[in-house]
């Protein structure tokens, strides 16, 4: 048995500060389809049980308590209507429902549409979902807006906005923005000291390029993505900045607004390449994701998955600075035998970088 010299939550920080852990840090995202095919494959009980048996350095999620007027079955303090959709290997909850898609003004959503109120939440619950859990890094806060925004007025029109009604695009996510200002705010308020991460995400990549141009994504979206960030660093946390696909070009920006942690580096993305973000990169921000599920994870052989993971501790984590995880959740399709041997792999091979 390997003793091992640090916590989950001393092995990202010292990641963050460019010292050496003990070994390399391991973080785990998969589907609920994914996580109870690897609990029963493992035979544990538990999600937490399991990925400690893994040797996981998994993130503690801390979140205020809804007290705020009754929902309607499916719907949230948005409006938005959602429903499971079954995709043959798993169920993903999909909005069904757009509920600014037909307006045509800010004046018009200003006298027909209710906001959320911060005080709908109770953020007293925040100690007591950190305590027992100091040991491991513990994750509250941060803005995903443009995902809300493209649900409240469809993906389609979400992009039009940003060309034809600039105004809108601009009044609903700053008050997006603002909503997620102030959850952080209070968030960050209740555990002083005790939040590691803030997550400041936007899924800004495809597979070839950009979803949209980078002078759309630095008018409307990385303003109040700064505001963000600069509370997350007066509060003494980082900011991990999750960025899907080929998001190459905007990655030197959103190192400009501060980020400390780049996820999930899907690097057979085009502009991904690892070599590349590792040589230009390494000594701004921490990489962490790297492990492929669009191929080798779902996919591959356990030795293929062995294979990726020895590549990965390689390049991007020659030097230190990175944080073995799959390219976002794991799919039910992914056989638990690679997830298995991914970490085992990591485990056993993380220990020199």
């Amino acid at each position: 048995m390997i003793k091992e010299a640090m916590t989950p939550k001393e092995r990202w920080q010292a990641v963050f500060e460019r010292r050496k852990p003990d070994r390399l840090p391991m973080d785990y995202w998969g589907t609920e389809e994914a996580t109870s095919a690897l609990m029963r494959h493992l035979g544990c009980g538990s999600k937490e049980e399991a990925l400690r048996k893994l040797h996981v350095d998994y993130v503690v999620k801390v979140a205020p308590r809804y007290i705020g007027p009754k929902l309607a079955a499916d719907e949230d303090v948005f409006g938005r209507k959602f429903r499971d959709i079954d995709y043959g290997s798993g169920v993903y909850r999909e909005c069904i429902h757009n509920p600014l898609a037909g307006f045509k003004s800010v004046e018009e959503i200003e006298r027909c549409y209710a906001w959320p109120n911060p005080d709908w939440w109770d953020y007293r619950v925040i100690p007591g979902q950190i305590r027992g859990q100091e040991m491991y890094p513990i994750q509250g806060g941060g803005s995903e807006p443009f995902l809300i925004y493209k649900e409240l007025r469809g993906d389609e029109q979400s992009l039009i906005d940003f060309i034809e009604n600039p105004e809108i695009a601009h009044y609903l996510l700053d008050k997006l923005f603002s909503l997620a200002y102030e959850d952080t705010r209070r968030i960050f308020e209740q555990a002083p000291g005790k939040i590691l991460l803030a997550y400041v995400a936007e899924d800004m990549g495809g597979q070839t390029d950009l979803l949209f141009s980078p002078t759309h994504i630095r008018e409307f979206l990385l303003p109040g993505m700064k505001r963000i960030i600069d509370l997350a660093h007066e509060a003494g946390a980082y900011v991990f900045h999750h960025n899907d696909g080929a998001c190459r070009r905007i990655i030197p920006d959103m190192i400009g607004l501060g980020i400390d942690l780049l996820n999930p580096i899907q690097w057979r993305c085009a502009g991904m390449e690892r070599e590349g973000l590792k040589r230009d990169f390494a000594d701004k921000i921490v990489f962490h994701g790297g492990m492929d599920n669009q191929q080798t994870l779902p996919f591959g052989t356990a030795e293929d998955v062995r294979r990726e993971v020895l590549d990965n501790i390689r390049i991007l984590g020659a030097g230190g600075g990175y944080i073995l995880a799959p390219c976002h959740n794991i799919q039910p399709n992914t056989p638990p035998e690679n997830v298995v041997a991914m970490y085992e792999t990591g485990f056993a091979e993380g220990r020199d970088i």
